[in-house]
């Protein structure tokens, strides 16, 4: 059974799905430099510089740029300046695990999900069809009614960063039949968010214990 999600505020009338992981996946190039953007304290006015003018994500066209940057700072806001730290500076195997708890506790659409994929590795079935994702979607309306009701289209881009976000830190193969692998999760990540009480990262980001 999906159980609901101990966060979940019914005195709130927003969604707590939301197409929140459609914008990319990790990006971890991009958010070295937008953590170190937030470590330095930028203003709003220099924020939009490096972005729109210096183009420091190297973006073909401004929107594109805005909308990425947006995402990855709100993924980061949703974490610690610790955090930031790592994801800036350290080795890119840590950093990628660090983008992953920031993305787990800024999207509870992915956090759910990642029951789901331990429960595969618990019965050994060593696979991840893309029809697991769908059908996890579709619980996700018994759990929040207040859920858009997406297009079909919508609903595999999701799981294309979904199944990538994946991929890139360690947790699949890629390719045609998407083999599912275990994965260590740095202790420093770990301690991080222990530290800073990031229950839902904590408890979501070993995903093949």
């Amino acid at each position: 059974m999906h159980n609901r999600p101990i966060w979940i505020d019914d005195s709130v009338e927003a969604p707590l799905y939301k197409a929140d992981i459609a914008g990319g996946a990790l990006m971890l190039p991009e958010s070295r430099r937008v953590a170190r953007l937030l470590i330095d304290g930028v203003g709003k006015e220099e924020w939009r510089r490096k972005i729109e003018q210096e183009n420091i994500l190297q973006k073909r066209s401004p929107s594109t740029a805005i909308r990425q940057a947006n995402l990855i700072r709100s993924r980061l806001q949703s974490t610690n300046s610790e955090l930031w730290q790592l994801i800036a500076e350290g080795p890119s195997t840590v950093a990628m695990q660090a983008l992953f708890a920031a993305a787990i506790e800024h999207s509870p659409l992915l956090a759910d999900f990642l029951p789901v994929v331990r429960a595969r590795f618990r019965v050994l079935h060593f696979d991840l069809p893309r029809r697991v994702w769908i059908d996890y979607v579709e619980r996700c309306h018994d759990v929040d009614p207040r859920m858009p009701q997406w297009e079909i289209s919508t609903i595999d881009k999701l799981g294309d960063s979904a199944f990538r976000i994946l991929h890139e830190v360690g947790f699949l193969t890629g390719g045609r039949r998407n083999l599912l692998r275990p994965v260590g999760i740095d202790p420093s990540i770990i301690k991080n968010l222990k530290t800073w009480h990031h229950d839902r990262a904590l408890e979501r980001i070993r995903v093949s214990a």
